[in-house]
C-alpha cells in the first residue's frame, strides 16, 4: 500500500485517505459519537453511573472521568479517572468506592473508545451526592403476641461502615399492612417506631407488611424494605387487663382514665416510660417505672403516647376589670391561677379581649389582642355599662381556651376627660398664684423690717445740730461725732446786719423752745448763754 501511495503521487494518497473511512489514519477524524442522557442513580452510598449510546457499539467501551469541589479549594481541580468506571463495555457502571466526600459538588463527563480511537467528552452532569442519594430499605423483624404483631425496624446502612445518614435518630418510620388473602379489602398505613405493637388485628390471620424509612426534616422519603408475612395468634381476653387508656390534660394537670372490665375491687398499677427511648433502637421493656410485682399480676394494657404539650388543654384565663374615669383597665390571670405561670412560657400565650356595651340594643362587640396580662381600653362612652370576657390562646400549638366569665363596670357620668384635666391645670395654677403671692407679701415686710432696724432713714433736725450737742442716743447704732461745719466770716456791713438779725431771730427761737420745755436741760442753759456771748463778740 505505501508503494502504490508513493508512486501515485500525493494525489492518490488523498484519494486513498478518502476511501478508507474505516480506518482512522486521516490526521483528527473519528467515527465514535459521545454518550448521551448521562444520570447518576444513588441508594445510600451506592452509586451508578449510567448513559445512553446512539454510534455502533462494536468493539466500543466507555471510561469516565470526574472532578471534586472541595469548599476550601480556591483552583479548579484536576480530573480524575473515575475508579469503577474505566473500559466497561456496558452502559452503566458502578463508582460507588469513588466517591467519599458526600456533600461536595461533583463533575462527571464519560467518552466512548475504540482501540486507539477516542470520542469527544460527553456533557458535563453535576451532583452533590447528599442531594441525589435515596433512603435505601430498612430491614425488619417480626414477631405474633397475642393477637399483635411486634416489629422492629432496623435503619438503612444498619451494617455498613460508610454511611451517607449519620444520625439514624433523624428516621421516622411508616408501615402498609394488609390482609394477605385472595380478596384484599384493606391496606393499612401508620407510622410506627423502630420498636412497636401493631394491634387490632384478627386473630389467627396472615397478614403482610412493609416498611418506608422518612426523613421529614429534609422532605425524603426512601425506598420500601422487602415484604415480610406473619400470622397472628389467638388474643387471650382477660378481664382484670384495663382497656380504652387515655389521657385528659388541663393546665398541665394530667388525668389517667381507662375502663374496668372486672367487676370486684382492684387495684392499678401505672408504668410509665420517657419517650426519647421509644425512639431509639434498643430493647425498652425492662426501663419502665414503677413496674409491679412478679406474681399476681394481669396482662398489660396498650400503652399510649403523651405529648404533654399536644395533649394538655388551655383553660380559660381569669379577668379582673377596673374603670378610671373613661379609660377600662382589664388584670388578665393566665390559665391555670399564679401558681402555674409557666403555662405563659410553655405555650408563649397571647389574648383576645372582647368588650361591649351591655344594653338592650345589639351593640358591637369591639376586639383588642395583647401579650401582656394588663390592657388599657379607651374611647368608652360616660355613664356606660361595659362588659369583658377574654380568651388565651396559643399560635404555636394551634390551642384556644374558652373564653373566661363575663365581668362588667360601668363608667362614671357627665365629665369627660379632657374638662376634668383642664379643671385639674387651672385649680394646681391659681393655688400656685396664691401661696406665690404670699411668700413676696411676706419677704417683702421683713425686708422693711430688717432695712428700718439697721439703717433708719431719719436725720437730727439742723436746729439740733448746730449746738455742737447730742441730745438724744440711739440704742441700737454706737454714739459719734457729729462733722463740724466751717463758717466763715464776712467783713461787711451788709453781712453785720444780716448776721445781726439771724442772731438775734436765733435767740428768739432758743429762749422760746427753753420756755417749751421739749429740749431744756439746766446744765445747756449755761452753755447756751455762753455760746450767744461769744457769738456776740465774734460779731462785733
Amino acid at each position: 500500500m505505501a508503494a502504490m501511495v508513493r508512486a501515485a503521487g500525493p494525489l492518490a494518497a488523498v484519494l486513498l485517505c478518502l476511501l478508507l473511512v474505516a480506518f482512522p489514519l486521516c490526521a483528527g477524524h473519528t467515527n465514535l459519537k459521545s454518550p448521551q442522557d448521562i444520570e447518576v442513580y444513588a441508594v445510600n452510598t451506592n452509586f451508578t453511573l449510567r448513559w445512553n449510546y446512539t454510534g455502533d457499539g462494536t468493539n466500543v467501551t466507555f471510561s469516565a472521568q470526574y472532578q471534586c469541589f472541595d469548599d476550601l479549594q480556591t483552583n479548579e481541580p484536576e480530573w480524575r479517572e473515575l475508579s469503577g468506571c474505566q473500559n466497561v463495555s456496558h452502559t452503566e457502571c458502578d463508582f460507588s468506592s469513588a466517591i467519599t466526600a458526600y456533600y461536595d459538588m461533583h463533575h462527571v463527563r464519560i467518552r466512548a473508545e475504540r482501540r486507539e480511537d477516542k470520542s469527544p467528552w460527553s456533557s458535563i452532569f453535576e451532583m452533590i451526592p447528599y442531594e441525589i442519594a435515596q433512603i435505601g430499605p430498612p430491614e425488619i423483624a417480626l414477631q405474633s403476641i397475642n393477637g399483635d404483631i411486634k416489629i422492629k425496624v432496623s435503619p438503612p446502612e444498619a451494617n455498613q461502615v460508610r454511611k451517607m445518614w449519620l444520625n439514624p435518630l433523624l428516621f421516622k418510620y411508616n408501615v402498609v399492612i394488609w390482609e394477605n388473602s385472595s380478596n384484599v379489602e384493606e391496606v393499612r398505613t401508620q407510622k410506627i417506631l423502630p420498636i412497636d405493637v401493631i394491634d387490632g388485628l384478627a386473630p389467627e390471620t396472615t397478614y403482610c407488611l412493609k416498611v418506608q424509612a422518612t426523613v421529614p426534616l429534609d422532605y425524603q422519603e426512601g425506598l420500601f424494605s422487602p415484604i415480610h408475612c406473619i400470622k397472628t395468634t389467638r388474643k387471650v381476653n382477660d378481664l382484670l387487663c384495663p382497656t380504652h387508656v387515655r389521657v385528659f390534660a388541663l393546665n398541665m394537670k394530667f388525668y389517667l382514665l381507662w375502663n374496668n372490665h372486672y367487676k370486684e375491687h382492684v387495684n392499678y398499677t401505672v408504668q410509665y416510660l420517657t419517650g426519647f427511648l421509644k425512639n431509639l433502637y434498643d430493647d425498652y421493656s425492662s426501663k419502665w417505672q414503677k413496674a409491679m410485682n412478679e406474681y399476681n399480676k394481669s396482662c398489660l394494657s396498650k400503652d399510649i403516647k403523651v405529648d404533654p404539650l399536644v395533649t394538655n388543654e388551655i383553660g380559660p384565663p381569669d379577668v379582673n376589670v377596673d374603670i378610671s374615669d373613661v379609660l377600662l383597665h382589664v388584670k388578665i390571670t393566665p390559665p391555670g391561677g399564679p401558681e402555674n405561670e409557666i403555662m405563659s412560657d410553655l405555650y408563649d400565650l397571647s389574648y383576645q379581649i372582647l368588650y361591649w356595651k351591655n344594653s338592650s340594643y345589639n351593640e358591637e362587640v369591639k376586639m383588642k389582642e395583647t401579650k401582656q396580662t394588663i390592657a388599657t381600653i379607651s374611647d368608652l362612652t360616660p355613664s356606660t355599662l361595659y362588659c369583658v370576657k377574654v380568651q388565651a390562646f396559643s399560635r404555636a400549638y394551634n390551642k384556644s381556651s374558652d373564653f373566661s366569665k363575663e365581668e362588667c363596670v360601668g363608667t362614671p357620668g357627665g365629665k369627660s376627660l379632657p374638662l376634668i384635666l383642664l379643671a385639674t391645670f387651672v385649680a394646681a395654677l391659681i393655688a400656685v398664684l396664691i401661696v406665690a403671692s404670699l411668700v413676696i407679701f411676706f419677704l417683702y415686710q421683713a425686708y422693711n423690717k430688717i432695712k428700718y432696724m439697721f439703717f433708719p432713714s431719719c436725720r437730727t433736725p439742723l436746729n439740733i445740730e448746730g449746738f455742737g450737742g447730742q441730745l438724744f442716743s440711739s440704742p441700737y447704732v454706737p454714739t459719734a461725732e457729729e462733722p463740724v461745719e466751717m463758717c466763715y466770716i464776712i467783713e461787711s456791713s451788709i453781712a453785720e446786719e444780716v448776721n445781726q438779725i439771724d442772731f438775734k431771730e436765733n435767740r428768739h427761737f432758743k429762749h422760746s423752745s427753753r420756755d417749751s420745755g421739749n429740749y431744756s436741760y439746766d446744765d445747756n442753759t449755761s452753755q447756751s448763754k455762753g455760746s450767744e456771748e461769744t457769738l456776740g463778740k465774734d460779731i462785733l
